[in-house]
């Protein structure tokens, strides 16, 4: 049986990591028997000639997505394009969003087959096991389909008691070096669950209020497998690493006994890190831990049931300081009660921590409680346009406060930092920064090259070039490549012959003659060669 796993878009400013939910599902399929790829539109274009020309050629018996809410529409619309272009593919989607809105998911879009609800390995394994035949889906744990004029709910399937009988993440089917050109890290996870009951997370619901953890052994195993493919940074993207602090320090030193060199960072929580757990952490290679803490208003936290104090962030960001991990901070608005005096009470504890910190608006995703207990909260949901859920704009109102004047309070925060960017921008542009000021710009303008020769596929689209001669030189078609580009960008073209020349030294990039067409390709992964 052959298998198409799509990774739909998302996007690039967000810092996508390799899609991991994509990962374990590939795998999952893999260890079923199946033959398996990832279409991945993360971090290459997406159209729909280009989806059908895919579909044609690798002609897949099942087509398969997992998305969350925010880039929910467009995977459906992805797997109606599969269905439509061939109506015996078996069409399948999972994720956060689908498992909390599967009838909705049914109902509008009649090209989706079947969702997946919850945890997917196990129900791939037994989907597998009745060779995805529909009349036997009713025997499958843990799936919704239509069936006549209705909606089939199977019986729910447990969570997934023993994490470690599942496969590691395919991440040989990722275009890896394509990822590694961005720069962003790469996440595992080393546990499943979450016992806080914050009402606007659906990760208690999703993964389980019991957090389930994998073997230090095998975690250990899967950052060696990562460090093979090149890359450095990783994410430890647990909805809470330190929810057992003893287990952390087990993970901290397999990775010691093992010498494993590479930079990392993970989520935590104010109330569940101390000297010792952070001390072991930095010594093992952490450099930056993040922390959701939501407000600097007392009243809004207990509210929320997020079950922590201002007194433990102060004290969970002063051990950081003191022993040289960075900290992070992440402060949501929009929240059930959200008043001016809460906004205010947030933006004087935030500025007081001294460290970075953000803010997101509130996306009441399905699975919620604020959303699915939306009548027992000050706060009115004002869309279900799920292409507004990114947390990036106000789609929520309260009795104190508008959606307006919500976005206009993250709004003058965001202004003050894009004030200062642009004074960085002019300064490089007179001489006047510090070294690390300059660098700073430069990796931006960077960094928006690399998104742009991603998401167009400047490379696939300009790669080839006819020669006159026979023989082409490396260094003739990297000018020929870089003169096009600029063209087509109007950039520098001494920058882009940068980014290009480290992209080949790293591997991420080669060059191959066919006849007389000389084509540039992104590799698979530098340790593997063309696609």
């Amino acid at each position: 049986m052959k298998v198409a796993i799509i990774a739909p878009p998302y996007p690039l400013a967000e810092a996508p990591a390799p899609p991991l939910g994509a990962s374990y599902v590939a795998a999952a399929f893999e260890a079923a028997g199946a033959e398996v790829v990832i279409f991945d539109y993360i971090v290459s274009q997406y159209t729909p000639d280009k989806l059908r020309k895919m579909l044609s050629s690798y002609k897949p018996d099942v087509v398969g997505a997992t998305s969350v809410t925010m880039n929910f529409k467009m995977a459906a619309e992805i797997v109606t394009t599969a269905k439509k272009h061939d109506p015996s593919i078996i069409t399948m989607m999972g994720g956060p969003h689908v498992s909390f809105d599967a009838a909705g998911a049914l109902q509008n879009y009649p090209e989706i087959d079947m969702i997946v609800i919850g945890e997917g390995e196990e129900t791939i394994k037994a989907l597998m096991a009745v060779e995805m035949e529909a009349d036997r889906w009713e025997k499958v744990e843990g799936i919704a389909f239509r069936r006549d004029d209705g909606i089939v709910f199977t019986k729910p399937r447990k969570l997934i008691a023993d994490l470690d009988t599942l496969p590691l993440p395919a991440r040989h089917l990722l275009p890896l070096s394509r990822y590694q050109a961005l720069g962003f890290p790469i996440s595992i996870i080393t546990s499943r669950g979450c016992p806080y009951p914050c009402i606007f997370c659906q990760g208690r619901r999703m993964v389980g209020k019991k957090v389930r953890y994998r073997s230090p052994a095998l975690v250990a195993d899967e950052i060696e497998h990562i460090l093979f493919y090149g890359m450095t940074r990783i994410n430890v993207a647990d909805d809470l690493f330190t929810a057992n602090k003893e287990r952390a320090r087990k993970v901290c030193e397999e990775i010691q006994r093992r010498k494993l060199k590479f930079a990392w960072s993970a989520f935590a929580r104010v109330n569940t890190v101390d000297r010792e757990i952070l001390e072991i952490m930095r010594d093992t290679g952490c450099d930056s831990v993040s922390f959701g803490i939501e407000s600097g208003n007392q009243e809004m936290l207990d509210r929320i049931q997020k079950k922590i104090t201002l007194d433990e962030a102060r004290r969970a960001v002063k051990i950081c300081k003191e022993v040289g991990i960075l900290a992070h901070a992440s402060f949501m608005v929009g929240l059930p009660g959200e008043s001016p005096q809460s906004l205010h009470d947030t933006q004087k504890f935030a500025d007081s921590l001294d460290i970075h910190y953000g803010y997101h608006f509130l996306a009441p995703f399905p699975g919620t409680t604020v959303r699915e207990k939306v009548d027992e909260y000050d706060i009115d949901i004002l869309t279900d346009d799920w292409d507004q859920y990114d947390a990036n704009r106000a789609i929520v109102k309260t009795s104190k406060l508008s959606p307006e004047e919500i976005t206009e309070f993250v709004a003058a925060f965001d202004k003050e930092i894009n004030d200062e960017w642009e004074n960085q921008v002019r300064r490089y542009k007179t001489g006047a920064n510090t070294p690390e000021e300059n660098l700073q710009v430069e990796g931006h303008f960077r960094t928006k090259l690399v998104y742009k020769l991603l998401s167009e596929d400047i490379i696939e689209r300009f790669g080839r070039i006819d020669m006159a001669s026979n023989r082409c030189k490396p260094e003739e078609a990297l000018d020929l490549l870089c003169n096009k580009i600029q063209y087509l960008m109007n950039n520098n073209v001494y920058s882009i012959r940068k980014v290009l020349m480290d992209f080949i030294e790293l591997g991420y990039i080669k060059f191959r003659q066919v006849g007389n067409t000389c084509v540039w390709c992104w590799t698979h992964n530098r340790n593997v060669d063309f696609l």
